[in-house]
């Protein structure tokens, strides 16, 4: 497992510095502002995508082991048409839908949606590699799709971005369903009883539909105070807070693929105390790495942003990146409880607990970003990730009948 696991997170560090040059490339082409426009566009995809999940997430890996191949892959791809139109017109409604990208932002919540389905399948089947080579086409050839754009067909502007994250996205679907050929369409044909057709889905919908609001709250969560702040300090700022976050997100490379690995584990088995044990283990690791790493993040000093990194127009932005710094290392860490929760069936615990942060984001929001700008956007997130962490562990505690000593990471002891 440990080399699986360094095998993801060495692959998704391996994209990030790449997504790292790229972060420097837009801050020049495409500036701050326009920094602001693509980060608004891609929150609302995201938001798509995560209410996507209903059918195209975690659902996939815990009902794989349940249920028919088929019975699974099929209601799969119809959802993500279906529930990317809903989304995309609710978005709408509630005025979160970038003006004049509603078609383009439902395209690319559908696209993303099937990269990311394809992914879980792999997933939950245990092909980590191939699971890792999606990742690397969907993040990796970004990079040199957009280079060849901006300098190449000299498309330097929002249109160039979205371009190359239509062909990159649309060349990742090709090659993850081509990786599921030989596992699961080459399979005995299976029995198709209607009844237990419709109770599979049935049962799906249940478990998706709690996971999808436990991923939209969360997404929510992370992202919300971009709209928030964009109506009070404009693309500019959103641009400048999109560039901070990008930053310290960089961290949660670590807790993600630690994540993705822990709840592939915790589905597969039903051992209460493996599964316990191994959440345990998984938790401390990850908060510990986390920690060190923020740490090193924090002792860059301003000019390296705003001298070599991205352009004077930035200057503001180590601010951004310290007031997220408790957050990000909180956040991180409650994903492994969090997967935790869903790998066991309890989707619903997770779910509250991202509910309550975007409830204390709203409220942490409403008072800071007005009276703060930007900081205080960075502010409201890093205490509505404190308070999901908090209910995690509470809520663990008592599931697990676990000590609060063995959650915690053991200090080296000093001998006199």
């Amino acid at each position: 497992m440990l080399k699986k696991i360094l095998a993801t997170v060495g692959t998704r560090y391996a994209i990030a510095l790449l997504n790292l040059l790229l972060i420097l490339i837009h801050s020049r082409v495409l500036g701050r502002d326009g920094m602001g426009v693509v980060g608004v566009i891609y929150a609302s995809v995201n938001l798509a995508v995560i209410f996507n999940s209903v059918l195209c997430g975690n659902t996939i890996v815990y009902f794989m082991h349940r249920q028919p191949f088929r019975t699974v892959f099929w209601p799969t791809y119809v959802w993500a048409f279906v529930g990317s139109a809903i989304a995309c017109v609710c978005m709408s409604l509630l005025g979160m839908l970038p003006e004049g990208y509603g078609f383009i932002v439902y395209g690319l919540s559908v696209l993303l949606s099937l990269v990311a389905a394809n992914a879980r399948f792999l997933l939950g089947k245990d092909l980590i590699k191939a699971f890792n080579a999606v990742f690397i086409i969907q993040g990796g050839l970004l990079f040199f799709i957009l280079v060849g754009f901006y300098f190449g067909l000299n498309k330097r502007d929002v249109s160039g971005y979205l371009w190359g994250l239509f062909l990159t996205n649309l060349i990742a679907w090709m090659v993850s369903l081509g990786l599921m050929i030989k596992p699961f369409f080459r399979v005995p044909h299976e029995a198709r009883v209607s009844g237990s057709w419709i109770k599979g889905v049935k049962a799906m919908f249940v478990y998706g539909l709690w996971s999808s609001a436990d991923n939209l709250a969360e997404g929510l969560t992370t992202r919300l105070n971009y709209f928030l702040l964009q109506r009070f300090g404009g693309y500019g700022q959103v641009g400048l807070l999109d560039s901070g976050t990008k930053i310290s997100e960089s961290i949660w490379h670590i807790s993600h693929g630690v994540s993705f690995i822990a709840y592939s584990q915790i589905a597969r088995t039903s051992e209460a105390e493996r599964q316990r044990s191994l959440t345990l283990r998984l938790f401390k690791l990850t908060y510990c790495t986390l920690i060190v790493a923020m740490a090193l993040v924090l002792c860059l000093p301003e000019w390296v942003y705003t001298d070599y990194l991205f352009t004077p127009e930035f200057t503001g932005i180590r601010k951004v990146i310290v007031a997220l710094a408790v957050g990000i290392v909180t956040f991180g860490s409650n994903r492994i409880l969090s997967h935790y929760f869903i790998g066991t069936g309890r989707v619903r615990v997770s779910a509250v607990c991202s509910c309550i942060g975007l409830l204390v984001l709203l409220i942490a929001g409403g008072f800071l970003i007005p009276a703060y700008g930007v900081t205080g956007a960075a502010l409201s997130s890093s205490i509505a990730f404190s308070a999901m962490l908090l209910f995690s562990i509470v809520v663990f505690l008592r599931i697990t009948s676990t000590r609060l000593v063995e959650l915690l990471p053991r200090m080296p002891r000093i001998k006199k």
